[in-house]
């Protein structure tokens, strides 16, 4: 599905190729003076300069250094656009570096940018939650993001931004909750993702599965999930036409029918032949996920006896080339063969 696209363009009358930038040593030393120099085209044209600058991981070092990132987060503020707007950019391209990532996680760049999430020019909030994601991925930045009290209005925004940016929010969650969900249930995060997953853009319906499969590996993120009833939701996308809605969903549906009540609800739902297909199909990438979770159905004596009928199935998976695939034929075959 086309999506429309959050424009980067700049004013017309920011050429960046009248910046004034030294060349040798003394680049980044002038650019840093000009970024807090008090004439504003001079500051525009500095971080225009430093955006091409920055895409080299050795002028990212040096940037942090010299001290860069408190100009940039002071610059953060700035009553003109196109300074939030280059500066949050300036940003994200230095997170696109491992450099880049820890000098933002070790400088306070998360909680700078947390002012961001309202800025009323959509550019800024993309770099913003650009810079949000990539962090994420560390275990340092997911730990800033949810010390920096991030978890609540990100969940908020789900219901109101712009759908390119709600798929960043989706990947900045997925890290997070994977260390800690008290926070997002708190804020109503599982009927917000419940609903993002009948989204018609299949990104985020995948992204968003993949978040409920980090809430539902936590016990109390399975109870609200199980409450919510998302688990239908679930099983309806194992048929979706986009290989990664499905690998998700079957995964999240893993986590959640650990539970003896997700377990339940699966069955009433009737999960089982929606998975089989998964199983059945060489090619899903979402086999793996849904032979763990018919394993899980099979633990119950209705499970195990609609199962009993298609053990050929998981008997196939055993020559799969996936070594994963095969382990987890035998044991579903061993718990589908259990006699009490």
């Amino acid at each position: 599905m086309a999506q429309p696209r959050i424009s980067a363009y700049l004013p017309p009358d920011i050429d960046p190729t009248k910046a004034a930038l030294a060349f040798g040593r003394r680049a980044l030393p002038k650019l840093n003076e000009e970024l807090q120099s008090p004439e504003l085209l001079t500051q525009q044209r500095a971080l225009v300069a430093l955006c091409d600058l920055v895409h080299d991981p050795e002028k990212v070092y040096e940037a942090i250094a010299l001290g860069f990132l408190d100009s940039l987060k002071a610059l953060l503020v700035h009553e003109d656009r196109t300074v939030r707007q280059k500066t949050t950019e300036v940003l994200s391209v230095m997170a696109l570096h491992s450099i880049g990532r820890e000098g933002l996680i070790r400088r306070g760049v998360i909680s700078a940018l947390a002012g961001l999430l309202d800025d009323p020019v959509d550019i800024c909030r993309k770099n913003t939650h650009q810079v949000f994601d990539m962090l994420a991925r560390l275990p340092e930045g997911a730990g800033g993001v949810l010390q920096a009290g991030l978890i609540p209005p990100l969940v908020l925004k789900l219901e109101t931004e712009l759908d390119e940016i709600q798929e960043l929010i989706l990947g900045t969650l997925s890290n997070c909750l994977r260390v800690e969900v008290s926070e997002a249930l708190a804020a109503g995060a599982v009927p917000v993702l419940k609903e993002k997953l009948s989204h018609p853009y299949s990104a985020i319906r995948s992204k968003a599965a993949w978040v409920l499969l980090e809430i539902s590996s936590h016990a109390e993120g399975k109870i609200a999930v199980f409450e919510e009833e998302v688990i239908p939701v679930l099983l309806s996308l194992l048929e979706d036409a986009q290989p990664a809605v499905q690998v998700n969903s079957a995964g999240a549906l893993m986590f959640a029918l650990v539970t003896p009540q997700g377990r339940s609800s699966a069955m009433g739902a009737a999960a089982i032949p929606p998975l089989l297909t998964l199983v059945a199909e060489e090619t899903s990438k979402a086999r793996l996920n849904a032979i763990k979770a018919l394993t899980l159905l099979a633990e119950l004596p209705e499970g195990r006896q609609t199962l009993l009928e298609h053990r050929d199935t998981f008997q196939r998976c055993l020559d799969d080339p996936s070594e994963a695939v095969q382990r987890a034929a035998e044991i579903a075959i061993t718990v589908i063969d259990w006699k009490p």
